[in-house]
């Protein structure tokens, strides 16, 4: 059993018992970013009695860590004096994650009550998508003039005795806030003291721009091997700076989203969230696949007479489908892949088109002829091989070409492939599939 399963097992035990005193010892003994995960595994009455037992300063820090459906039942009980209470002990880009769940008269209410220069700070995260790298920033950062020699710049550091947390560089800017590079941490305490920041800065260290995508601030980081980078507008104005806890949150939640998106399931979803809610929110993906599924019963209801006619088609319709279906999955998230780590563009996606194209081709030959022996053995009718087979094979194809063309087009109407492509692909398939299969043994039978 596991340190968190412990912690969870003896939580539970303890509230059956009602010993509070021994939960508050093992509250004591868990960092934020594990109360956060035994909250997020009990249920919601439970939840309440292991949050009355927190410190404030607990409670505050655990909020950033939790999902959103989760934090927001802790944000409805808090007024506004405790989610200023909130602000000191968060980063300005977590604090600014939390105040995006509230509604805007409290988000309002709560900048007011923040002093001007946290007011700042925080409505300057909030002017960005939270799914951008101004939303990721932040404006916590230490900046030197490259004209500063290094044994200054250490007495600086010390006079502030303290450094934002994952602070492995300085960012040099001028006199204007333009960014100039960055000075490593490791450069700094090795250098002789008399040398300047410009003899020693790493001008080459490209900056982010504030309206990058936070999956390419993920890829940025991961080609890198970056611990922070700086952000600047599209004047190079220095605005904030990103760090690894951020990216490492974005690459989590994309690879959930890339699980749960295609069941139509939310990353931040409870667990345990209430009947209502839960019917409510899978009631929509629930609506959108009967439509798709009604589309291909009525592509088959248009081919009535013939599956009368020849029984041996209802057998194998799920056949070419499945097959369509699978090879084309095959390709879409081969190419979800590429565009999500940079390695497919404009530039290479006809070279990919027409890869998958003949592997589809060739894949579809070897099976095709695997089921269309199958389906004279089995029924005894040469007719239905040949028909079956010309079927799969073009239905291999058009799911080759659909799964290596629809993320392009999803992302040009702003929408996930990663979520809807797995549907859409799927309405193809089984629609191209059944009207090939059928309108064959239509012309053949009929």
């Amino acid at each position: 059993m596991t340190p968190d399963q412990l912690h969870f097992e003896s939580m539970l035990e303890g509230i059956s018992r009602g010993s509070t005193a021994d939960i508050k010892v093992l509250l004591a003994s868990l960092r934020p970013s594990e109360i956060a995960g035994v909250l997020e595994a009990n249920l919601p009455e439970t939840r309440q009695i292991i949050w009355g037992l927190l410190d404030e300063d607990v409670r505050n820090q655990s909020l950033q860590y939790l999902h959103d459906d989760v934090r927001g039942q802790f944000l409805e009980t808090m007024d506004t004096a405790q989610l200023v209470a909130v602000a000191e002990e968060l980063d300005t880009d977590d604090f600014a994650d939390i105040l995006q769940q509230l509604p805007q008269t409290i988000t309002q209410q709560v900048l007011e009550s923040l002093d001007s220069r946290d007011r700042a700070r925080v409505e300057s995260v909030l002017a960005y998508p939270e799914d951008s790298a101004g939303g990721l920033m932040n404006t916590d950062t230490i900046t030197v003039r490259p004209r500063h020699a290094a044994e200054l710049v250490l007495r600086y550091l010390r006079l502030r005795r303290e450094l934002p947390a994952t602070t492995d560089a300085l960012i040099v800017v001028n006199s204007r806030d333009e960014y100039l590079g960055v000075l490593p941490i490791t450069k700094l305490l090795t250098a002789d003291p008399t040398v300047t920041v410009r003899e020693i800065m790493n001008s080459e260290e490209p900056p982010i721009n504030v309206s990058e995508s936070d999956t390419e601030v993920a890829r940025l980081f991961s080609e890198h091997d970056l611990i922070s980078a700086p952000v600047v507008d599209d004047a190079g104005h220095l605005l904030g700076r990103i760090t690894i806890d951020d990216v490492v949150d974005v690459i989590i939640e994309d690879a959930e989203e890339a699980v749960l998106g295609p069941a139509g399931l939310l990353v931040d979803e409870d667990t345990f969230a209430p009947v209502r809610r839960a019917v409510r929110r899978r009631a929509v993906w629930l609506g959108i696949n009967l439509i798709t599924a009604l589309m291909a019963a009525a592509v088959i209801s248009l081919f009535e007479e013939t599956i009368v006619k020849v029984v041996a088609l209802a057998v194998l319709m799920p056949v070419v489908a499945s097959m369509g279906g699978i090879a084309g999955t095959q390709t879409l998230t081969l190419v979800i892949r590429g565009q999500a780590t940079g390695q497919l563009g404009r530039g290479n996606l006809l070279w990919m088109l027409n890869r998958e194209f003949i592997v589809a081709a060739l894949n579809g030959l070897l099976w095709a002829s695997v089921v269309a022996l199958g389906a004279v053995y089995f029924f005894d009718d040469p007719q239905l091989g040949w028909v079956i087979a010309v079927a799969m094979i073009a239905t291999i194809l058009i799911a080759a070409i659909a799964g290596s063309l629809l993320p392009t087009l999803l992302r040009r109407m702003n929408i996930d492939p990663a979520i809807a492509g797995g549907v859409v692909l799927t309405t193809i398939t089984d629609v191209a599939g059944f009207f090939i299969f059928l309108g064959l043994a239509s012309w053949v039978y009929l």
